[in-house]
């Protein structure tokens, strides 16, 4: 029989991250619902408005974008060819690696990213004034701190 005894085993700190990735979850799946609503305006999902967005200044390989975005490089791959197959983008020969294409954005892509991004700027200013720019910079910069603590975590330790 189970003790109705709480068992504790995390201190205030590791509380405080519990409570932090809780708000991040919710945030994340907020975003990623707006992400696809502003996307299907211009005829597209927000993944492929991401990896559009991620090679907007230059062609990236496949294995940087999935670096850049957090995600795997197979559903990244998907994502390139379903965006190659559109006319949206097109793989050049990369003068760093022989193997490794470089995916670029098409004129068409382009477009279609400034469509997603129009729609985007209205909504990021609504949503900053009321936030507010400097708890949204600060929220950055405490966001990036908990990140760069869990890429350099030890887990063999």
């Amino acid at each position: 029989m189970l003790s109705s005894r709480k068992i504790r085993h995390r201190g205030p700190a590791g509380d405080a991250l519990n409570a932090l990735l809780v708000q991040v979850r919710r945030c994340n799946g907020l975003l990623n619902a707006a992400d696809d609503i502003l996307a299907a305006s211009a005829g597209q999902t927000s993944a492929r408005g991401q990896v559009m967005a991620v090679i907007e200044e230059r062609p990236q390989t496949v294995a940087d974008i999935a670096r850049v975005l957090g995600l795997a490089r197979q559903s990244v791959q998907r994502v390139a060819d379903v965006l190659v197959k559109q006319a949206l983008a097109d793989y050049r020969d990369n003068p760093g690696h022989r193997r490794a294409k470089l995916l670029r954005l098409s004129a068409e892509g382009q477009s279609t990213l400034q469509v997603i991004q129009s729609l985007q700027e209205p909504w990021a200013d609504a949503i900053g004034l009321q936030v507010g720019e400097e708890t949204l910079r600060r929220a950055t910069h405490t966001l990036r701190k908990v990140l760069q603590a869990v890429e350099a975590f030890d887990w063999e330790a």
